[in-house]
């Protein structure tokens, strides 16, 4: 990749039934307290990406891709973060690119300031105070075209609008909006989609081997394989709210995490839920192996100053040994990491509550585990919110050692919602907010 220019001067301003019921009673067991988790955590360090202009970027990787920036600098590889191999090396993703939304005529339309920004791979490392890229790999297609970060359905994803919102782009099918992360052993890479939701399979050079997607969604027209291996009820996926985070268990199974609960039977319901979930996948059968139902603690627990419930999402799962997961539960002000073991009796998959037409729904239950289904027991480690020098909106989280984790944010390219996100002349008033990889040592450990 070519050396990439630095410093550019920018504006900116502040911105289920037939479980026995022991087994049930062992996993709804109450939870410690908060109190009871380690808050002896704290910041050890911090490094900063510098400016790189989002076009010199870009097209370095795939030339010609990008003919205007809009003055955006790389950001958004916060999405995911996985350990590299090498001390303050890790691989990173970022997501499907700049975009905002802006009200016009009453509705909010999602823009896509650089419609032809590829989502790409991210090797960095921490050098002192600063995030350097070592490599990029840009996502393709088979015949190793840019898949994009754009919609891929009409009237199933948002439609795709210009940066000013007046002028629509066209769908693309082949369009990723990458999230989670993980390194095969083959050197290959496994990512987590947000539209289908889907698990994507990406060979070491980046190019699209297989999406795996839910059953029933029907994406034609795509220059990749994809296969229906996803539970079907997964298509009731809220909008812009599919798979987040991805594990790698010592096994080589994946876990993904849908990021908020799903819409079923409606958005009301789902707006009103804290009950998502977590779905199994093995490479080997490539298929789904088992479903989990997860439940939010209130969302005036994890975030103090927050009501909405539907502000609750999951965006980052890590392995940490045997089948135990770590959990991050946000809002965009505050995050509390859970400890989580899948239990094999535990899964909900094939059952009532991957019926859509179940009623009530999973989604819909106040209580699940008083109706018998197996929730996931959590223990609470760190509540981020309470540590010092942690940056919002952090949704890469990495194992570094016993007991440290490295945290990445989304500082979303630098955008804001809002017509204001841009000046007179169409560049970005960057909010000022960076990608920032931090280190954050448990004094208990994991």
């Amino acid at each position: 990749m070519s050396p990439h220019v630095t410093g550019r001067s920018r504006v900116r301003r502040s911105v289920a039934a037939g479980v026995p019921l022991a087994v049930i009673a062992a996993l709804v067991a109450a939870c410690p307290p908060a109190s009871a988790a380690s808050q002896d955590a704290q910041v050890v360090r911090t490094a900063t990406l510098g400016d790189i202009p989002l076009g010199a970027f870009s097209n370095a990787l795939l030339p010609g891709t990008v003919d205007d920036d809009r003055g955006i600098d790389l950001g958004g590889i916060g999405s995911d973060i996985y350990p590299a191999g090498r001390k303050g090396e890790f691989w990173t993703v970022s997501d499907r690119g700049p975009n905002g939304r802006i009200k016009v005529d009453g509705t909010k339309r999602r823009t896509f300031p650089v419609p032809g920004f590829d989502p790409a791979i991210v090797k960095v490392r921490v050098s002192e105070d600063t995030v350097k890229v070592l490599e990029a790999i840009p996502i393709t297609t088979s015949s190793g075209k840019a898949v994009t970060g754009l919609s891929n359905q009409a009237g199933r994803d948002e439609a795709p609008y210009t940066y000013d919102a007046t002028t629509l782009l066209p769908y693309n099918p082949n369009g990723l909006d990458t999230e989670g992360i993980v390194r095969a052993k083959d050197g290959s890479f496994w990512l987590v989609d947000e539209y289908g939701p889907s698990l994507v399979h990406v060979s070491a050079r980046g190019k699209v081997l297989t999406r795996y997607v839910p059953k029933g969604l029907h994406l034609t027209g795509t220059d990749y394989p994809v296969v229906e291996a996803l539970p079907a009820v997964f298509l009731h996926r809220k909008t812009n709210r599919g798979f987040e985070g991805l594990a790698q268990l010592p096994c080589g199974d994946l876990v993904m995490a849908l990021q908020s609960p799903l819409s079923l039977p409606d958005k009301d319901a789902g707006e009103a839920s804290r009950t998502t979930r977590l779905v199994r996948f093995s490479p080997k059968k490539q298929a789904v192996t088992a479903e989990y139902a997860y439940r939010f603690d209130p969302v005036n627990v994890v975030d103090p100053g927050e009501d909405d419930t539907s502000e609750l999402k999951i965006s980052s799962v890590v392995a940490v040994g045997g089948d135990r997961l770590l959990v991050e539960e946000r809002t965009d002000r505050a995050a509390r990491l859970q400890l989580v073991k899948l239990d094999r009796h535990s899964s909900i998959l094939g059952g009532a509550y991957d019926d859509d037409t179940t009623s009530p729904s999973l989604e819909q239950l106040d209580d699940p585990a008083a109706t018998g289904v197996p929730v996931l027991r959590k223990r609470l480690l760190v509540d981020l919110g309470k540590v010092a020098g942690v940056p919002e909106k952090i949704e890469g989280i990495a194992r570094v050692d016993h007991d440290t984790l490295a945290l990445m944010n989304d500082n979303d390219f630098g955008m804001t919602d809002g017509a204001g996100a841009f000046d007179a002349q169409g560049r970005l008033i960057d909010s000022g907010i960076e990608t920032t990889l931090t280190y954050l040592r448990l004094s208990h450990g994991i």
